[in-house]
């Protein structure tokens, strides 16, 4: 997909996706916001308003109240790319959320997927 679609696309369109992924899988909505607040530093009530207000998947990330700095030691490969390749920050952040809903549905302890040590 290219970058521009993505980064355009409804927040309000791709959080029930996520949700969605990890569900199947047995793991929780609470697990998916868990990991997007560690990620962005959005509480809850945030989320909700950046839905309710049709923001783009671009913007939630590029208006993120703060971006976790160990963000950078998640690695692997998201949809064929290495996420620790990627040179775009706002592409990287968001295959960084990917990656850590696919360690979720993996069934990855919350304390490794949030990289706590």
């Amino acid at each position: 997909m290219e970058k521009d679609k993505v980064l355009q696309m409804p927040l309000a369109k791709i959080y029930p996706l996520l949700v969605q992924k990890a569900e199947r899988k047995g793991r929780t909505r609470g697990e998916v916001d868990e990991a997007i607040f560690w990620l962005t530093g959005y509480t809850a009530e945030m989320v909700e308003q950046c839905i309710a207000r049709d923001m783009t998947y671009g913007d939630f990330f590029a208006q993120a109240p703060h971006l976790n700095a160990d963000r950078a030691l998640i690695r692997g490969v998201v949809c064929g790319v290495r996420v620790e390749a990627i040179e775009d920050e706002p592409m990287r952040t968001i295959r960084c959320l990917d990656k850590m809903v696919d360690e979720l549905a993996k069934g990855k302890p919350m304390e490794k997927i949030l990289r706590k040590s």
